[in-house]
C-alpha cells in the first residue's frame, strides 16, 4: 500500500507531498521523503557523471572523463543514448532505501525534479513501481504545463491531486494482488 508520494524540486524544495494513511504520520513521512533526497542525489550524480574506463587490467568506474583520457584509457559514458538498452537512460532510481516499516523508491526527471514513493508493501514488483512513476510523471508534466502554474512553486491543482489519488488507488492492481 502506498502511504506517501512527493514531488521535490531541483533545489530540494517540496512541491507536493501527499500522505495516504489514516494515522497522523504526515511529519514522519515528510522526514522519510527528506532523508531520501540524499540517496536520490547520489544516484543521480553517479548515473550522469560516471565514466566507464577500460584498462588492460580490467574495467574501473571513474568520475572524471578528462582524467581518464589523460591516463590514456578508453572510456564510454554509462548512459550512452545510442545504446539500445532501456536501463541505461532510465530515470527510475529503484529502491532508495528500506526502513523497518517502509520502502522508499525514487525517480529523477530530466529537469532534476525528484518523484518519491513510500510504500508499506515489502514485496513490490519493480514493474509496478516503474508503471506508477510513469503515470505519476505524466500527471506532474500535465500539472506544470498549466499556464497558470508558476514554475518552482507548490502544486496546488485539485486536478493533479485527484489524478495522483487515482494512480495511487490503482497501484499494484495489474499484478493480480
Amino acid at each position: 500500500m502506498i502511504v506517501c508520494v512527493a514531488v521535490v524540486g531541483h533545489q530540494n524544495n517540496p512541491l507536493y507531498i501527499q500522505s495516504f494513511t489514516e494515522a497522523d504520520d504526515a511529519l514522519k513521512l515528510h522526514h522519510i521523503v527528506h532523508c531520501s533526497l540524499d540517496v536520490v542525489d547520489e544516484r543521480g550524480l553517479l548515473s550522469r557523471h560516471t565514466v566507464l574506463v577500460k584498462f588492460d587490467s580490467g574495467v574501473v568506474l571513474c568520475g572524471n572523463k578528462k582524467k581518464a583520457a589523460a591516463d590514456g584509457a578508453v572510456y564510454s559514458k554509462l548512459n550512452n543514448p545510442k545504446k539500445s538498452s532501456p536501463t541505461l537512460n532510465e530515470t527510475f532510481l529503484g529502491l532508495l532505501y528500506p526502513t523497518e516499516n517502509y520502502k522508499v523508491y525514487g525517480y529523477l526527471t530530466n529537469t532534476k525534479v525528484k518523484l518519491i514513493l513510500v510504500t508499506t508493501d515489502l514485496d513490490v514488483r519493480d514493474a509496478d513501481v516503474r508503471n506508477f512513476f510513469r503515470n505519476f510523471h505524466a500527471a506532474y508534466v500535465d500539472a506544470v504545463s498549466n499556464p497558470f502554474h508558476v514554475p518552482g512553486k507548490k502544486i496546488t491543482s485539485r486536478t493533479f491531486a485527484e489524478r495522483v489519488s487515482t494512480i495511487v488507488k490503482s497501484f499494484g492492481l495489474s499484478s493480480g494482488s
